[in-house]
């Protein structure tokens, strides 16, 4: 039966199997269960889709196309590439998609504000996107460190009317990001509603964030047998959190198609020299959620490292863990010097420019291909590199791809 997994999973208290759950202090407790309600009556209202379906196709401009990368799969040589184009959504990623819905439900709770973590910046700029399309107030907290690799979204945010909030603490990216986002929301709760912008923490946020995303996977499934008569064979998507993961892999869960979680490898296996949770990590709590997360002996969250800001996470999200634990997700990594490659590819063969993030799934699909050589690969393109050329280019200089 169709979308079986998808209506079984999670259950009403919000766990994957072992997975997820709401670990929150106590004045909190009161907020998480009025959007929860809010939530779970909003998401079967004809008033709120038509709504966010009108949003959607009129001002996201979706649907966003699946591409044959013709080109590119020529040159590696191997399987037949294909794109879904969430770089083509408003903003240049696919963090609209939730953002959008999510300042429609707290718009419906009579909140006056929306906040925020974000790491490659695109969540932020989503959010920024979507408060003024509402008239909200919005506050975005991000790493010291990313708001240097990712100048160009900061600059975004500030025009759209968003208040930056540097975390100045620990390792100054996205899990210090989280923490100073969280810190601010307790003092905010009557106005305010944290906007998480991944299918990551306390419970109903991994299910709603996963039901917002599941467009793109609902949209490619459609369009791929419309290109092809067929399903593809392979669907790859870049997971740090795992939104974008999530979006396309609710396409195809039902479905004999395999899918393949693509990590970032970093520098070396070393711990905090990559942020590959699912293949080096261990179950814990972090950030009011249980999940697989990188961690130190002490049992602390693990230093990470990533080129894509949006993936230097030492968690992944709670649907994640349960998917690569019931064995339902291939779990595979790209190095920082693959990604690269995998960046220049798409760039000088396809010319398309794509975040770092989606080069990791990208660099996956280019290994892949040759493995499999008679079958399809779907990936999903889940940004686009406007917030990377600077980094890219300063960092590695401009190269020449080749097969």
């Amino acid at each position: 039966m169709k979308h079986q997994y998808l209506k079984s999973q999670p259950d009403e208290k919000g766990y994957f199997g072992k997975f997820g759950g709401a670990f929150i202090p106590p004045q909190l407790e009161e907020e998480f269960e009025r959007i929860t309600e809010a939530y779970m009556k909003l998401r079967k209202s004809e008033e709120f889709i038509s709504e966010l379906r009108r949003i959607r196709k009129y001002y996201q401009g979706r649907p966003t196309p699946v591409y044959h990368a013709k080109r590119l799969s020529d040159a590696v040589g191997g399987a037949q590439i294909y794109f879904k184009r969430e770089d083509l959504n408003h903003t240049g990623a696919h963090k609209l998609n939730h953002c959008m819905a999510e300042a429609l439900l707290a718009k419906s709770m009579g909140k006056t504000k929306l906040i925020a973590e974000t790491g490659a910046g695109q969540h932020g700029v989503a959010l920024a996107t979507a408060c003024a399309y509402f008239g909200l107030e919005c506050e975005i907290h991000m790493g010291e460190v990313d708001i240097k690799k990712e100048h160009p979204n900061v600059v975004r945010m500030k025009i759209l009317g968003a208040k930056v909030i540097p975390a100045t603490h620990g390792l100054k990216t996205l899990k210090e990001a989280v923490d100073s986002a969280f810190e601010s929301y307790l003092g905010q709760l009557d106005r305010a509603m944290y906007a998480i912008g991944s299918v990551v923490g306390p419970h109903p946020f991994p299910l709603m964030v996963r039901d917002f995303q599941s467009i793109v996977g609902i949209e490619a499934r459609e369009q791929f047998i419309e290109i092809t008569g067929d399903l593809p064979d392979h669907v790859v998507a870049c997971v740090g959190g795992g939104s974008n993961a999530m979006g396309i892999f609710s396409g195809f869960i039902d479905d004999p198609v395999e899918l393949y979680a693509v990590e970032p490898l970093g520098k070396s296996t070393n711990l905090g020299d990559h942020a590959a949770t699912l293949e080096y990590g261990k179950e814990g709590v972090i950030h009011g959620f249980k999940s697989i997360l990188l961690q130190t002996e002490d049992g602390e969250p693990a230093p990470v490292h990533s080129i894509a800001s949006g993936l230097d996470y030492p968690g992944v999200g709670p649907e994640h863990a349960h998917l690569h634990d019931i064995g339902r997700v291939h779990v595979k990594g790209a190095t920082d010097e693959e990604t690269v490659d995998a960046f220049y590819a798409i760039s000088q063969y396809e010319g398309i420019i794509p975040a770092l993030e989606s080069s990791h799934a990208i660099a996956c699909a280019l290994k892949l291909a040759k493995e499999v050589p008679y079958d399809s690969i779907l990936v999903n393109l889940s940004g686009r590199g406007d917030k990377d050329i600077d980094y890219v280019v300063d960092t590695f200089g401009v190269r020449e791809w080749k097969p």
